[in-house]
């Protein structure tokens, strides 16, 4: 039975005044006014299915919100590491259809002057969409070691692969040969930075992904 602690957290403020004022005419407790209210509100739905359905929009709602935030963050970290005439840039993208199963991978590499060096566009085998963003990843910084890119920034949309490439820790462990080859191709390069960047603005490499899962099958993974 929902408590009243319950219906206040999941009550939208017209709901707690209506529930206030029910209270107030029919001479009764405020929470028993408002379990009136909320049984109404959910017609022929449970209270308990009410509220586990408005928890789980407040939950959305938070990580829809959490999202933006950390997007306008990104965003602002990239422009303020805005890369000098020096540097190199590439971007990486995987993609698995379904999820997991065929692989693609994308890239691209420019050099300082913005000349493209490299497009990458390659079907990976099997697998899921952390190992194929893997696999583009080392596929740009092998392509970044041929061109002897000495400072490069890598732009990517994927999170898992970014925090677990750069990890003091041991890392996903399913990721570990991955990581050992990115951190090998790393360390032939003198200076590499990793910048996250959301989907939307990585929509050449996810184009060339995407374009990837087309092609014949070849497994990139051993």
């Amino acid at each position: 039975m929902p408590t009243y602690a319950d219906l206040i957290e999941v009550a939208y403020k017209k709901e707690r005044v209506s529930g206030r004022r029910m209270a107030k005419q029919l001479g009764i407790l405020e929470e028993h006014g408002l379990k009136k209210v909320m049984k109404k509100v959910a017609g022929d739905q449970s209270l308990d299915i009410l509220i586990k359905r408005r928890r789980q929009q407040a939950i959305d709602a938070a990580s829809k919100i959490a999202a933006r935030k950390q997007a306008k963050l990104a965003v602002r970290i990239a422009a303020a590491t805005a890369p000098d005439p020096s540097t190199w840039l590439a971007w990486f993208d995987g993609a698995s259809h379904p999820n997991p199963g065929k692989m693609g991978i994308g890239g691209l590499l420019k050099n300082p002057e913005g000349g493209l060096v490299a497009s990458i566009s390659s079907s990976a085998g099997q697998g899921d969409s952390s190992e194929a963003e893997y696999l583009a990843l080392l596929a740009v910084l092998r392509a970044a070691v041929d061109a002897c890119a000495n400072k490069l920034i890598v732009y990517g949309d994927s999170r898992v692969v970014l925090d677990d490439v750069q990890t003091k820790a041991a890392g996903a462990p399913i990721l570990a040969s991955h990581r050992t080859r990115a951190r090998q191709l790393i360390a032939q390069l003198k200076n590499v930075t990793f910048i996250w960047i959301p989907r939307r603005k990585n929509d050449m490499a996810d184009a060339l992904s995407q374009q990837a899962i087309k092609l014949p099958s070849i497994n990139l993974s051993s």
